[in-house]
């Protein structure tokens, strides 16, 4: 009687050890967040320059924007989509923002709400919603936000190469919100060395659909919110004349440029399936340790012995915005 409890008692912690890290990574991670995306198969990027951005590094973050314009005056609409990779290891904190605007869909059907050509494309103002008809938008498209401002972080392996991703913010350095912009060119004239207002902030880089950030720069733009020729207090510089809207923003994975998540190391080893092996054989061990030692005390003192069983607890391992 005594050993079938022990033995049930021995399965119920093989099977809390064997479930334990499924468990634990469900609860705390997304799962876009385990999908890893192979850097290799990005052929439409920005022009290449020498710094560390032209690298991609294992489990940056990767989200994609879902697109739609206008190229010309009586062109068809074009769809596309342009995909980012972020950099937390320099930018911590302006990549968390930007990851949480995504995934709280935040800038899903907004659009892009200021295009200088040679320059940058920008958006993210949840204000910026066409309203029944485009260009008819809020008045206050171009100034909005969530209200939560994050500081002014750089690093000296991020700048504004061709492709890079960075804040917009008001006249006060820490005032970037939600809006962020894409330069269409190399913009260093907008890094803190090359400014005296402490510049502006980049976090990332577009890695697959340039042609696109490319083809918005040079869509018709009009000075004017509402396209016409009267005097509009609310004019922006910039404006698309036809809508770019994104239809949506997702997170989609993460770079593996070595393969650790798809399970291809650079040996062509399933260095995954080896490691999820080597934990089981551990965790395995040490259930069978635990009741191996269970039997041997309840040996030494006999039948009377009563198991007593605790309860396991886990412990963790480890204003308005401008780019000028």
């Amino acid at each position: 009687m005594r050993q079938g409890g022990l033995h049930r008692t021995s399965f119920v912690l093989i099977a809390m050890f064997l479930m334990m890290p499924s468990i634990t990574s469900a609860q705390e991670e997304p799962d876009w967040r385990s999908n890893g995306i192979d850097p290799s198969t990005w052929e439409d990027g920005p022009v290449v320059e020498d710094t560390p951005m032209q690298y991609s590094y294992y489990n940056d973050p990767v989200f994609s924007i879902e697109v739609t314009y206008a190229p010309g005056h009586f062109e068809d609409e074009v769809s596309g989509t342009i995909i980012i990779e972020l950099f937390p290891q320099w930018a911590p904190i302006t990549v968390e923002n930007m990851v949480e605007h995504v995934e709280d869909g935040l800038y899903d059907g907004i659009f892009f709400h200021r295009v200088i050509n040679d320059f940058v494309t920008q958006s993210g103002d949840p204000e910026c919603t066409t309203v029944g008809a485009y260009p008819i938008t809020n008045l206050n498209c171009g100034s909005g936000g969530t209200g939560e401002t994050i500081p002014l972080e750089h690093d000296e392996n991020l700048s504004h190469v061709d492709g890079a991703i960075g804040m917009a913010r008001g006249t006060e350095e820490d005032s970037a919100d939600s809006q962020w912009y894409i330069a269409e060119t190399e913009a260093h004239g907008l890094d803190p060395e090359n400014r005296d207002d402490g510049g502006y902030a980049t976090f990332g880089i577009v890695r697959q659909g340039m042609s696109h950030v490319r083809a918005i720069a040079e869509v018709p733009t009009s000075d004017d919110a509402t396209g016409t020729d009267l005097d509009n207090p609310f004019s922006s510089a910039g404006r698309p004349v036809y809508e770019v809207k994104i239809n949506k923003i997702e997170m989609i994975g993460v770079a593996d440029p070595d393969g650790k998540l798809s399970g291809q190391g650079m040996d062509g080893d399933d260095s995954g399936s080896v490691s999820n092996g080597l934990l089981i054989l551990i965790l395995l061990g040490i259930a069978v340790a635990i009741g191996g030692v269970t039997m041997f005390v309840l040996n030494q003192k006999g039948d009377s012995t009563e198991l007593t069983v605790y309860d396991a607890e886990l412990l963790d391992e480890n204003e308005t915005s401008s780019t000028t």
